[in-house]
């Protein structure tokens, strides 16, 4: 039988990952991927998500201080509106705090050649994989899984821990709750602690 041939597809993209705990440099990593694109004279526009508050609307701000211009939007599925033919490089901050449409819109934009760059919380409190974010790594290009310094025993810390009334938050707590030093610290396995441990048939 004659092998059909096959058109070459046109030009992808790439999406590349930044995770892992708060307290990590995520943000910072994304806002100097985003500089340098725009050193090279690349058209760069990025996004932020309006559930977190913890950071001036329409900015990406990381823990350090530095920010860089952004669109804050609730909705994933309006994240074409704003992307012009030419737009090269797409940055998404905080992406598991986007509802599941964001995949579908990310993979699209690797399709039409752009470069996206997201980054997220690899887990949540619980050391639970987060939202959307396990889905991304597994597609992505590239994964950056950046550790924080653990505030109790200072080892690499790779887990989030999110503090209530001075005490660790527990298990069947809200996943999503936004917030920053007040709220979270970033904590080595060893010293993580949750009142009960998932069961992880029922999370997968």
């Amino acid at each position: 039988m004659e092998e059909k041939s096959i058109n070459p597809s046109s030009h992808k993209g790439i999406l590349e990952v930044i995770c892992g705990p708060m307290f990590s440099g995520k943000s910072e990593e994304l806002i100097r991927r985003l500089r340098r694109a725009k050193i090279a004279q690349q058209k760069v526009v990025s996004f932020n998500p309006h559930i977190d508050t913890r950071t001036a609307l329409h900015s990406i701000s990381s823990h350090n201080g530095a920010s860089l211009e952004a669109v804050t939007i609730s909705d994933p599925l309006t994240i074409p509106t704003h992307i012009a033919h030419d737009v090269e490089v797409v940055g998404i901050d905080e992406v598991q705090f986007f509802s599941p449409e964001i995949i579908n819109v990310v993979f699209d934009l690797v399709e039409q050649g752009k470069r996206v760059i997201v980054t997220g919380l690899n887990l949540d409190f619980r050391g639970v994989p987060f939202g959307t974010i396990p889905t991304f790594m597994a597609i992505a290009d590239t994964v950056t899984k950046l550790s924080a310094i653990c505030i109790i025993c200072g080892a690499d810390a790779y887990l989030t821990q999110r503090i209530v009334n001075e005490n660790p938050a527990r298990y069947d707590d809200p996943i999503v709750k936004p917030g920053a030093q007040e709220a979270y610290q970033a904590r080595c396995r060893s010293c993580h602690i949750i009142d009960k441990k998932p069961v992880w048939q029922k999370t997968l």
